[in-house]
């Protein structure tokens, strides 16, 4: 099975709210556009420390985490960030750490997308093919 990369536009939450009130001018809105891994033995989103500056997000407190290998350690966890990817959009912190931006779990269940393994590619729920749906069962 190979690895699933995608493109994923990260944009500073904050900024955005402020742009959206009038209150920062849109070309003041700090995003990136970056290439992610989709890791589904990930939870979070996870973008390496370079990219804090570059969102120009700050670090709001630590979370503990554990690595593959079973390690366990702190890391930071930004501001809220919106990930969009492949026209669907959603909010969430980021854990700080690596060198390479995650796409774990909760953001993909928030997306409402499906890894195609097969193909390396991410494939909306076939369910839900037009947007996501929440699900607060």
């Amino acid at each position: 099975m190979g690895a699933v990369r995608i493109l994923v536009k990260l944009t500073n939450a904050i900024d955005e709210a402020l742009v959206s009130r009038g209150l920062l001018a849109p070309d003041l809105l700090r995003e990136c556009d970056t290439p992610a891994l989709v890791d589904t033995d990930a939870l979070s989103l996870v973008i390496p420390a370079g990219m804090v500056g570059r969102l120009g997000s700050r670090i709001r407190g630590q979370r503990m985490v554990q690595y593959a290998d079973g390690r366990e350690e702190s890391v930071g966890a930004i501001e809220p960030v919106i990930i969009d990817c492949q026209g669907r959009q959603t909010v969430g912190e980021a854990l700080v750490t690596g060198d390479e931006v995650l796409i774990g779990q909760v953001v993909l269940e928030q997306l409402d997308f499906l890894v195609n393994c097969k193909n390396q590619q991410l494939i909306p729920n076939l369910a839900n093919p037009n947007y996501p749906i929440a699900m607060i069962k």
